[in-house]
């Protein structure tokens, strides 16, 4: 009987972490997916510009390092392209991380932008 207790365990367990490996090469693969998003909303005039942006997103480490680095985004956007364009380009950067953070930090509908 402790045999099969063991196999079923062994059995679960070894189920769960290929589902778990699967999900997170999911976000990985999500995750490089924003950061070539934002980098290709900064240009190569963005970059120039601002080579410390450039290196933060190549360099975040996970998706809420991106999420965060959102606003520091915008403003680089800003001051190159104007606030419309840039405002546009980061609405589509942040449709890009749904389903891959907490409720809580999702971004709400301006009542502005209506």
């Amino acid at each position: 009987m402790r045999w099969m207790t063991k196999n079923l365990f062994g059995t679960a367990h070894g189920a769960l972490s290929g589902m778990l490996s699967e999900n997170a090469a999911r976000a990985g693969s999500r995750l490089e997916e924003i950061r070539q998003a934002m980098l290709e909303s900064l240009g190569d005039s963005g970059r120039s510009a601002f080579p410390a942006i450039e290196r933060r997103v190549r360099f975040a480490s996970d998706v809420q390092g991106l999420w965060y680095l959102r606003g520091d985004m915008m403003e680089a956007l800003s001051s190159l392209q104007g606030e419309f364009v840039a405002r546009r380009k980061i609405d589509e950067v942040s449709a890009l991380f749904r389903g891959l953070l907490p409720r809580s930090m999702a971004s709400r509908q301006s009542r502005l932008s209506a």
